[in-house]
């Protein structure tokens, strides 16, 4: 117990706990504000850093993840330049994973805080209770799904494998105990309850409880059922999980029971007499099921506390990526750019070269050939193009509920006079919406010279000089902390160590200082600790004294900045004499905010190399001012003045033409690109296409080459058939006349036919003493000579083939295959 002193005070014990707690903290409140802030911590406050940090904490899944990310942000000014683009890499992983995954990145599902308190549950020796079992379940398949997600898309090619790398290191060698996922869940259910199945006596425990349940509410039933008394009202209900019966009304119950409570409003609770048996049972039953559950948490305990350690690690791994996902979430929805973090001051030897290789950029735009030192086109202030797009969505938002209500309005006829105020209101919304749409954030062009170190803007009040200020130091505080740069790409940004700024009204009553001197005590820490890797950003230096002594005193601030070293100093004012800082000194530049004399309002554009001109006697003579006062304003002012804003007007006038001139010769530029990108389309389609027609030709002429061998062939085959068939032809008629001839016997002939014939007889049986064919029908052997009566020549047998009774017979240069019976043997044959 605290105690504040030896005399207590009389006070309620209540009281006196809670008075020293409340004054210990409003004692250190008073302490911290008392407590001069550094330059860097109120740096950070001005630029209202703690917003960007909560709204990228957003993004993260779980409230770990969210208090990890913000504390992580916050810590910016400790990061060293090697770590800065580690985070880097980190985030440039995610991008690359978010965009391959989809949704697969999502830990809102995960709840860290079960997790933490199972963790401290079992780490203290109690039993750790079933939803906290089920949130370690929860943790672990979003472990196993985030290295399957890892692996698969580090399979896509080695570059994939490269850059997920700073991912791989925190998770992918997780183990994950897939035996103790099955024990939880075999046990725990889905709510956190323990299932019936987590052992038999739990099961029996729980079924006796039903029964006593069902019989408790049977009797209760019966008792209401017989009550005589029409006056009272009669419900079943519990207290202290006995069942008893909830009696309203003036009379008594016809029952008898105890009384457990009773009030006029809430009516008398009974317990019935006859009930009291059961409820005690129930009562026993009702422990013996709770110890049954308390047994089976406190088995699938003791697994978890084996696995302890594992689960602490997979937990702070699933924090570590889900703040590298936050911010890797908030880089893709403001659709921001990974910048080409550089170390200043390279040239002189300060830099340590990173182990891990620079900073990889997914974007294939490249700086133009100057030498920027910081180069970020088309930047937007964070919170601003936050503040639009939440009320772009949220008006949206509005249009379709309201269009919704009124449909379902007309759908139902319900409140049909109100519907005309609907429809206005739904027609202010989307004029808003349109609004919103129209009156886009404008985005601020920063090309800062590498031999620039302080950068003097001027311009009107409500230009957009503060808000440019704040822009450069979140964008370097962003890039440094390893997130994207709300701009268009590509982007160049020194590592600064430190981002110190005077901006607003930095007054202070409790040290009796005036704005002035609350300008002059910021600013003098700031030039007591900026170095040559800081950035220093000053809102209207010199303000808020003489105008003479401000200027005098700004130039003065701004030459020693630039004399000390600073890396880069930003600095608005309103004093002219700041402008010809310039002209003296090569390290110092120019710039203006534009402002629209048309119009009378500024454009919100920054005019590079040129000062900003007095418009309050422009201003005035356009606003109707008296012409006498406005020309003797002028005389006032005198000449020089007039002369040097005649001068800056004509410098404005030839930046506006030369911008004109280059958006215009980029617009042709990029259309060159375009034709020629299109003229190697082209080329490409026609070597293409010519190379499809030659395969194409030669495919068809080889096709119909084909086809005009196959049908050569089957002409060639059908003659040779029609010429066999002919000859057998021409055979066969030969053989029928020859048959005929000798049915009809030898016709009587002259004593000279008759000597012929001997003679021929004669010379036949001469021919026969020498060869003797032989027609027996035998089977041929390779080599032997055949007749064929087809072909009516003879032939030698090449091969044969019993099986088929075929014969392969070679004529001349001709081979066929023939049946056997398509052949006659000649056998040579010595004449006796």
């Amino acid at each position: 117990m605290l105690r504040l002193s030896a005399n207590p005070s009389p006070l309620s014990p209540t009281a006196s706990l809670v008075r020293p707690r409340r004054l210990l903290r409003l004692r250190a409140l008073a302490v911290a504000a008392s407590a001069p802030a550094s330059p860097s911590a109120r740096s950070l406050r001005l630029l209202e850093w703690g917003k960007v940090c909560r709204a990228v904490a957003s993004f993260a899944g779980t409230a770990h993840g969210r208090e990890a990310t913000e504390k992580q942000l916050w810590g910016v000014e400790d990061v060293s330049y090697e770590r800065s683009r580690r985070l880097l890499r980190e985030t440039e992983a995610a991008v690359r994973l978010l965009g391959t995954s989809g949704g697969s990145l999502d830990f809102s599902g995960l709840d860290t805080v079960a997790v933490e308190s199972a963790i401290n549950r079992v780490s203290g020796g109690s039993v750790i209770k079933g939803q906290e079992a089920m949130a370690v379940v929860s943790l672990m398949l979003l472990v196993e799904s985030l290295q399957g997600t890892i692996k698969a898309a580090m399979k896509q090619g080695e570059d994939s494998r490269d850059l997920l790398m700073p991912l791989t290191e925190t998770i992918l060698d997780a183990v994950v105990s897939k035996s103790l996922v099955k024990s939880i869940q075999d046990i725990i259910d889905d709510d956190g309850s323990v299932k019936d199945t987590a052992s038999p006596e739990l099961r029996r425990y729980r079924d006796q409880v039903q029964v006593l349940e069902s019989r408790l509410c049977q009797l209760m039933d019966k008792l209401i059922r017989n009550a005589d008394n029409e006056a009272s009202l009669s419900e079943v209900s519990s207290v202290n999980g006995r069942c008893c019966i909830k009696m309203t009304g003036n009379k008594s119950s016809n029952f008898d029971g105890l009384l457990l409570s009773s009030g006029s409003d809430a009516g008398s609770m009974i317990e019935p007499i006859v009930a009291i048996p059961l409820n005690d049972e129930l009562q026993g039953a009702r422990a013996l099921v709770a110890r049954a559950e308390l047994d089976a948490l406190s088995k699938l305990t003791d697994k978890i506390l084996l696995e302890l350690d594992n689960i602490q690690i997979l937990m702070q791994e699933t924090i570590t990526l889900d703040k590298v996902t936050a911010r890797a979430k908030y880089s893709i929805a403001y659709d921001g750019t990974l910048p080409d973090l550089y170390l200043p001051n390279f040239e002189h030897g300060t830099i340590d070269t990173a182990k891990d290789g620079p900073v990889s950029t997914t974007s294939s735009a490249q700086l133009p050939k100057r030498s920027w030192k910081l180069f970020i086109p088309n930047a937007y202030h964070p919170l601003l193009l936050q503040q639009h797009q939440e009320n772009l969505r949220r008006t949206k938002k509005d249009v379709a509920s309201a269009t919704s209500e009124i449909r379902r309005r007309r759908i139902y006829g319900q409140d049909i006079a109100e519907e005309d105020q609907l429809a206005a209101d739904l027609d202010f919304m989307k004029i808003r919406v349109s609004e919103l749409e129209r009156n886009h954030p404008i985005p601020v062009d920063f090309m800062i010279a590498e031999e620039t170190t302080v950068l003097v803007i001027t311009g009107p009040n409500t230009g957009g000089k503060t808000i440019s200020l704040k822009t450069v130091g979140l964008a370097s505080l962003m890039a440094k902390i390893g997130l994207y740069i709300l701009a268009s790409e590509p982007v160049k940004i020194p590592w600064f160590d430190a981002v110190y700024a005077d901006i607003g009204d930095e007054q202070s009553l409790t040290q009796s200082l005036s704005t002035f001197s609350g300008h002059l005590k910021q600013i003098g820490a700031i030039r007591a600790q900026s170095t040559s890797q800081s950035l220093v950003l000053l809102d209207e230096v010199g303000a808020g004294t003489n105008p003479l002594e401000g200027a005098a005193l700004g130039m003065s601030l701004l030459e020693s900045f630039a004399e000390a070293g600073s890396f880069l100093t930003l600095a608005t004012t309103h004093h002219g004499e700041l402008k010809t800082l310039k002209y003296s000194n090569d390290s110092f530049e120019n710039a203006c905010v534009e402002f629209d004399e048309e119009n009378l309002k500024p454009t919100f554009r920054i005019l590079w190399g040129i000062p900003g001109r007095s418009n309050a006697i422009n201003i005035a003579e356009r606003l109707g001012l008296s012409l006498d006062i406005v020309e003797s304003s002028r005389r006032l002012l005198g000449t020089a003045g007039a002369e040097i804003n005649a001068l800056i007007m004509d410098m404005e006038k030839f930046k506006q033409d030369y911008h004109e001139q280059l958006q215009q010769a980029q617009h042709y530029l990029m259309q060159s690109k375009e034709l020629h990108n299109n003229l190697e389309v082209a080329q490409k389609n026609i070597v293409d296409h010519t190379t499809a027609q030659r395969k194409r030709k030669s495919r068809v002429v080889s096709e119909y080459a084909v086809m005009a061998r196959s049908i050569i062939h089957k002409k060639f085959q059908l003659f040779r058939e029609s010429a066999i068939a002919q000859r057998v032809l021409e055979e066969e008629k030969a053989a029928e006349k020859a048959k005929l001839e000798r049915v009809k016997g030898p016709e009587p002939s002259s004593t000279s036919s008759l000597k012929k014939t001997q003679i021929t007889n004669s010379s036949m049986a001469t021919k026969a003493s020498d060869n003797i064919i032989d027609e027996d029908g035998g089977i041929p052997e390779v080599g032997d000579l055949v007749y064929v009566p087809k072909l009516k020549n003879q032939a030698t047998v090449v091969k044969i083939d019993p099986s088929k009774n075929e014969v392969q017979v070679q004529a001349g240069m001709m081979k066929l295959k023939l049946k056997l019976k398509d052949v006659k043997i000649q056998k040579q044959r010595t004449a006796r």
